[in-house]
C-alpha cells in the first residue's frame, strides 16, 4: 500500500528532529520527484535559465536586463508542493526577490488565489528575510503576510520549502518542520484559496519594496544574482490521501520555530486590522 501524505511527511520531519534544520540536499525514495522539462515551461528570461543535472535541477538569476521564471505545465486543486532552494550568495542582494509559490492569476486576473514563499534580499551583510502569504479570491487589500528570520544562511546550502494544501487547511514547512497553519474557517468566504493553481518559481527587482519599505534598490554592480532549485514535488490529492493534522512533536516544533522567528504576522497587526482577521483565532499564533 502506497504510504499516504502524512506519513511521508513524518518520516521527512523525524529525518529533522535532532537537529531544527538540516540543509535539505535530497528527498526519501517515497516521494516522486520530478524532472524540469516534464514538470515545468519556462515563464520569462530564458536567457537566464539553465537547466542541470540532466534536468533534476534549474538555475534562475535576475541581471540588468532581465529576471527569470518558470511554472508548471499543470493545475492542481489542492496538493503538495516541495522544493529545494539555494538563494543568490552575495554581500548585498538588496532589492531582489526569489519565489516559490502558487497562483491563477493568469487565468482569474481579478479573483486569483495565491499561496506564496517569498525570500527578499538584504543589505550590507544582513539576512534573507521569508515571507509568507495567502490570498482567496482577489483578497489582496486584505494581506495575509507573515515575515520570519531564519536560523540558517540560505544561500550557503539547499533547504527545503513545501506547502501542504487542502480543501480546509494551509502548512507552510521549512526543512519539514511547519512553521504556520492556516485552518479555513467560515467567516473568510473567499479569501480562503480554493481553485486550481499552477506552481511558479521567479527572481526578480522588487526594489520598490523588498528590502526597508524599498529604502534599498538592487546594485547591479552585484549581479548576477543566480537562485537553484532542485528536489521538485508537485503532488495533488484530496482530503482522503492528505492529512492536514499536526502530531504533537510538530507542533512543539512550529511553536518553537514561532517562538524565535517570526519577525511579522498580521494577525497581531492592530494598527492594519483593528478587528483581527477571522482566521486567526485558529491559526498558529
Amino acid at each position: 500500500m502506497a504510504a499516504s501524505f502524512k506519513e511521508l511527511i513524518l518520516c521527512l520531519f523525524c529525518m529533522t528532529s535532532v537537529v531544527l534544520f538540516i540543509p535539505a540536499y535530497s528527498l526519501p525514495k517515497k516521494f516522486t520527484t520530478s524532472y524540469f522539462d516534464e514538470a515545468f515551461s519556462r515563464l520569462y528570461g530564458d536567457q537566464n535559465l539553465i537547466v542541470l543535472k540532466e534536468g533534476k535541477s534549474v538555475r534562475i538569476s535576475l541581471d540588468e536586463r532581465t529576471g527569470c521564471g518558470f511554472k508548471s505545465r499543470s493545475t492542481y486543486q489542492y496538493a503538495f508542493f516541495s522544493a529545494s532552494v539555494k538563494l543568490p550568495a552575495a554581500n548585498y542582494t538588496a532589492g531582489v526577490v526569489v519565489t516559490f509559490y502558487t497562483s491563477n492569476g493568469d487565468v482569474y486576473k481579478d479573483s486569483h488565489d495565491e499561496l506564496d514563499f517569498e525570500f527578499l534580499g538584504h543589505a550590507n551583510n544582513g539576512s534573507w528575510v521569508l515571507q509568507t502569504n495567502l490570498y482567496g479570491n482577489g483578497s489582496i487589500r486584505r494581506g495575509r503576510e507573515e515575515r520570519y528570520s531564519l536560523p540558517f544562511d540560505p544561500s550557503e546550502n539547499f533547504h527545503n520549502y513545501s506547502i501542504l494544501w487542502t480543501e480546509k487547511t494551509t502548512v507552510f514547512y521549512v526543512d519539514y518542520v511547519p512553521l504556520r497553519v492556516t485552518q479555513k474557517v467560515e467567516a473568510m468566504a473567499g479569501d480562503y484559496p480554493s481553485k486550481p493553481m499552477s506552481l511558479y518559481a521567479t527572481i526578480w527587482d522588487g526594489s520598490d519594496w523588498a528590502t526597508g519599505g524599498g529604502k534599498y534598490k538592487v546594485d547591479y554592480t552585484y549581479a548576477p544574482f543566480v537562485s537553484q532549485y532542485s528536489n521538485f514535488v508537485l503532488q495533488a490529492c484530496s482530503n482522503s490521501d492528505c492529512d492536514d493534522s499536526l502530531t504533537t512533536e510538530e507542533r512543539n516544533k512550529m511553536k518553537e520555530f514561532r517562538s524565535k522567528y517570526v519577525t511579522y504576522s498580521y494577525c497581531v497587526d492592530s494598527k492594519r486590522y483593528p478587528i483581527p482577521l477571522p482566521e486567526c483565532k485558529n491559526d498558529s499564533f
